[in-house]
């Protein structure tokens, strides 16, 4: 492994669990803002890769909710998440780059919210 990666190896194993949700939220983001510039770009392969990549960290944050210690704030992020998932394939499908950018602004305060928890 390069320098580099065992930098970023290094810095995600010795995050707190707050900072590790801001930068999955923050990496979604990005691949999403990817995808709207890839779609008005007219490359469609590039928005779909991004699309799945940002669901793959949605996904990784719906699998790893506690649910019994979260209890009502952890079912209503569930909720979200897997509304998140189900629009974006519909914006993939529909090509649709409001639809992306509705899940980005559900992202961007999510998001918001763990940096004040986190400090």
């Amino acid at each position: 492994m390069n320098g580099i990666g065992t930098y970023q190896q290094t810095a995600v194993a010795t995050q707190s669990r707050g900072r590790l949700i801001v930068m999955l939220y923050d990496g979604a983001i990005k691949f999403l803002r990817l995808a709207i510039k890839e779609l008005t770009a007219g490359n469609y392969a590039a928005k779909g890769q991004y699309i799945n990549r940002a669901q793959d960290i949605i996904n990784e944050l719906n699998a790893v909710l506690d649910m019994e210690a979260g209890g009502e704030i952890a079912q209503n992020l569930r909720k979200l998440y897997v509304f998140m998932g189900r629009h974006l394939s519909r914006a993939n499908v529909k090509r649709d780059p409001q639809m992306i950018q509705e899940v980005i602004t559900l992202l961007e305060e999510l998001n918001q919210s763990w940096k004040a928890v986190t400090g």
